[in-house]
């Protein structure tokens, strides 16, 4: 079972994995057929590439990150064992080599994970990286002032569960064995088929244990990568990157590295952000964010501008907006009322309170719509686009609320258009028609998770949000939904409180498969299964709409990230 600290950053990590670049997944962009406005549409060599944020990218240290593939800042300088493909659309979601010449070698079971570095890879400073550097780098991630990355190694490995890291422990982790230089092979505590798509951690960046300096390694990492970091300012509010000579193309055959200098400025207001990229002035005109959208009031701004509008980046996160039941509590621990409820939803002003249909599309699945984490459509309690009272009345008589009842739902005060009072009011309006009188209770952001995440305090009718840590069933359906995850003295993400046995079984099936396409077949299949327990209510997923500055070229956005890949931008 996971940490509760552990799995408390999971989900931290996963509300901020645009603002760190590092989304879960994503879905088949719609405007980002790499163009820009006017002149030569091919990509060169040279310029500086102005980043406009509006948070810093903390703990610039690959022991302390959670991404996912690598991230977006982060994989300029850090290089892992494998990393996300990147190509535009589906063919992004898949997972490919990158220090490493393959994905990795399982035995039968999927318990040990043999790898090969590919020969001449070196750091900025020209020394050569080796299979013990990247066994340092995952041994570190564990001491507990490095702390902050994906939890899955302490799980995972064998005997890491209390480890704490090179510096208090010498002996470092047998489970990592580096026969020879070029060689680390892994032994697992169970089969685990999506190894691959954990060595895009950045816990898998080599770190030469010479040049580690604990805590302020952060203020010059020794890059891997095609840059290195020349400056570090104020916990990575002003980070300047600047070419790795030692860098080759020919070693690393996913980044394009164009610009010869990244300046990445955070702490910025996100209106601020889009008014700069959207006058595309001097240094802004050669300038991308990571982490800011476009609200509804801009994109329709945008939308009526065709220069603007050439240059929107569109791309669709693996995550899903959903309400959430506590079947422990009354009257939701009657599957028909958890039913009513799915049928009277109206997930069409749902949509519009998240910002209308450029920004959210309904959901009546769990898993997001995309093949790599083998979404299966299917909608088991047909609400329409406006709701389907009739049946909600039904239900609810059947199960003997013949004149409705009243119930609470709790959500958060923060203006995020996910669990925020705008979509609470549209579910409200809509469970209304079907007799349904809902209570709201707002709470203010930390307490509203501390609440729906503490089993002893856990409503019975609330709105939540979950991504993947990479673009698979598994890191989406497990949390959730996996009764040996169920945390009860911690934060708990299972708020159904699920643990069916046939449902564990099939995750630990699932994860002995290497065959990935197969397992997506077979998550897809498990995804309905669950479903048919309305223990949740799909609601959207959403649309990420994102400004680029005119001289930007190249641009991609893969199923795997959502957002623009700055590893692959060019500048004019």
């Amino acid at each position: 079972m996971r940490q509760p600290s552990l799995t408390a950053r999971r989900v931290a990590a996963v509300s901020v994995s645009l603002v760190l670049a590092a989304g879960a997944a994503a879905c088949g962009p719609e405007d980002n057929d790499a163009k820009s406005s006017g002149g030569d549409s091919t990509p060169h060599k040279g310029g500086t590439l102005t980043v406009l944020n509006a948070n810093p990218q903390q703990d610039f240290d690959p022991a302390r990150l959670y991404t996912s593939g690598g991230g977006n800042v982060p994989s300029l300088v850090f290089r892992t064992l494998t990393t996300r493909n990147r190509e535009n659309g589906a063919a992004g979601a898949k997972v490919v080599p990158d220090l490493a010449t393959d994905t990795g070698r399982p035995n039968k079971d999927a318990t040990v994970w043999t790898y090969t570095l590919r020969k001449g890879l070196k750091y900025e400073d020209g020394t050569a990286i080796t299979s013990a550097d990247i066994k340092y780098g995952i041994e570190r991630s564990f001491a507990p002032e490095l702390s902050g990355g994906a939890p899955y190694l302490r799980d995972w490995l064998v005997g890491a569960a209390d480890y704490q890291g090179p510096y208090k422990d010498k002996k470092g982790l047998a489970a990592i064995e580096t026969p020879d230089e070029r060689t680390i092979v892994f032994h697992l505590n169970k089969p685990e088929g999506e190894f691959p798509y954990l060595a895009t951690q950045t816990q898998f960046t080599p770190v030469p244990k010479a040049k580690d300096t604990g805590t302020k390694y952060e203020e010059h990492p020794v890059s891997s990568g095609p840059y290195k970091v020349v400056t570090n300012q104020n916990d990575g509010e002003h980070l300047v990157l600047e070419r790795n000579t030692y860098w080759s193309t020919a070693l690393d055959p996913e980044r394009k590295a164009y610009p010869d200098r990244i300046d990445v400025k955070s702490g910025l207001d996100s209106s601020v952000i889009n008014q700069r990229l959207s006058a595309s002035q001097g240094a802004d005109a050669a300038a991308v964010t990571t982490d800011t959208n476009l609200g509804p009031a801009e994109l329709a701004k945008v939308t009526g501008d065709k220069d603007l509008a050439s240059r929107v980046g569109t791309g669709h996160f693996g995550y899903t907006n959903y309400i959430a039941f506590n079947p422990k509590v009354k009257p939701f621990d009657d599957v028909r009322v958890r039913q009513a409820i799915s049928y009277a939803v109206d997930r069409s002003s749902v949509v519009n309170a998240a910002g209308g249909s450029a920004l959210a599309e309904s959901a009546t699945t769990f898993l997001p719509n995309q093949k790599s984490f083998g979404y299966e459509p299917y909608d088991l309690f047909p609400a329409g686009a406006t709701g389907n009272a009739a049946k909600a009345k039904e239900l609810l008589k059947e199960a003997g609320h013949p004149n409705g009842l009243t119930v609470t739902l709790t959500h958060s005060n923060a203006k995020d258009f996910e669990t925020s009072p705008e979509i609470a009011t549209a579910i409200q309006d809509a469970l209304k028609k079907a007799g349904i009188t809902v209570k709201l209770q707002g709470l203010e952001e930390n307490d509203y998770s501390d609440t729906v995440h503490n089993v002893k305090t856990e409503p019975g009718f609330f709105l939540a949000h979950w991504g993947a840590d990479w673009p698979s069933g598994g890191p989406f359906l497990a949390p959730i939904f996996d009764g040996r995850q169920i945390v009860k003295d911690g934060a708990n993400f299972n708020t159904g409180l699920l643990n069916d046995k046939s449902v564990n079984d099939e995750i630990d099936a699932i994860n002995k498969l290497t065959d990935l396409d197969a397992a997506a077949k077979r998550w897809g299949a498990l995804d309905k299964k669950i479903g048919e327990q309305a223990l949740t209510v799909p609601l959207f997923h959403p649309v990420y709409k994102r400004l680029y500055g005119k001289d930007i070229k190249n641009v991609v956005i893969s199923d795997w990230t959502g957002v623009l890949d700055i590893s692959q931008v060019a500048v004019k």
